[in-house]
């Protein structure tokens, strides 16, 4: 009887522990490979090197986990398209910082706030554009698994024209991605925002107050290291 009850005991903390291991495993699994440069997961630590190009243009991106909840970093940004405008192909160059807060993170969602601002310059044929781009964007980050990363998103990359001619433009951005790690350092990405930009900049608008059709999609690569 003695022995009985002694194995009974045995079992039941065997089954316990290996409920609390398997719960454990899950939720390292639902949190991916433990970063991210698109979502609302910061890097937690160590830096990335990250790519993207597509519409409206190419960049190279340089952040560091500089804590568990805070990137740091900066982006250097060709562009072919006009802050996204797609009825406006111009080349430009870009220089931001590259900040990124995260605000939440459970097993099942993240979510944080991202900003870069710096300056951009629209090489058009007799004038050089010169503006500054103030950047502020809120994500909810989904991990699927250990090796996809949902994302959807609200961006409002407000900037300024100077000059003559210059004006605030204001767009509103809508969309969603996608971020699948190869390995444990290596991510491909998908990442798209639309909706209208609204300003009084007449380089691009022919009326003074108009809303024009945004829109980003870019295929992006990030290594961890």
């Amino acid at each position: 009887m003695k022995r009985s009850v002694s194995s009974w005991v045995l079992m039941g903390v065997l089954l316990v522990s290996g409920a609390a291991l398997a719960q454990e495993e899950g939720a390292t699994y639902s949190r991916g490979q433990g970063w991210s440069v698109l979502s609302g997961q910061t890097l937690g630590s160590g830096t990335a090197v990250t790519g993207q190009v597509g519409w409206p243009g190419l960049s190279l991106g340089l952040l560091h986990g500089a804590t568990s909840r805070f990137d740091i970093g900066g982006k250097l940004t060709f562009n072919y398209g006009h802050e996204g405008i797609i009825t406006s192909v111009v080349p430009g160059l870009k220089l931001q910082g590259w900040l990124r807060l995260m605000l939440l993170q459970t097993s099942r969602v993240n979510v944080g706030l991202t900003f870069a601002p710096g300056p951009f310059f629209y090489f058009y044929e007799r004038y050089t554009e010169v503006g500054l781009t103030l950047p502020i964007a809120l994500t909810v980050g989904i991990p699927v698994g250990s090796a996809l990363m949902l994302n959807v998103g609200l961006d409002i990359p407000f900037y300024v024209v100077f000059g003559t001619g210059g004006g605030v433009v204001v767009p509103v951005l809508l969309g969603g991605g996608l971020e699948y790690f190869l390995d444990r350092n290596l991510a491909v990405s998908f990442n798209v925002r639309m909706g209208p930009s609204v300003g009084s900049y007449s380089g691009f608008f022919e009326d003074r107050t108009r809303a024009r059709f945004t829109l980003e999609a870019l295929l992006g690569i990030a290594y961890k290291f």
